[in-house]
């Protein structure tokens, strides 16, 4: 694996524990090809490249940032 995928792994790894500690997910870890990762939403685990489990992640953290400073 190129420098430049381990980089983006490492942040959807990030993110990803981010997600699970906010509850948006309730799981998540490596795919079984090393240009995916899994991640466990309403009981389903399902797999994404990359680049698409890093815009997933970043849209439900920003959503959730976004609904808790809005007001009612």
């Amino acid at each position: 694996m190129n420098t430049t995928k381990t980089a983006l792994r490492d942040e959807v790894r990030k993110l990803a524990e981010e997600a699970f500690h906010l509850k948006l997910i309730s799981g998540y870890g490596d795919g079984p090809y090393s240009d995916e990762y899994q991640i466990v939403a309403n009981g389903r685990p399902k797999h994404f490249p990359l680049e698409r489990a890093y815009i997933l992640l970043k849209n439900l953290i920003a959503n959730k940032h976004e609904n808790h400073y809005s007001l009612p």
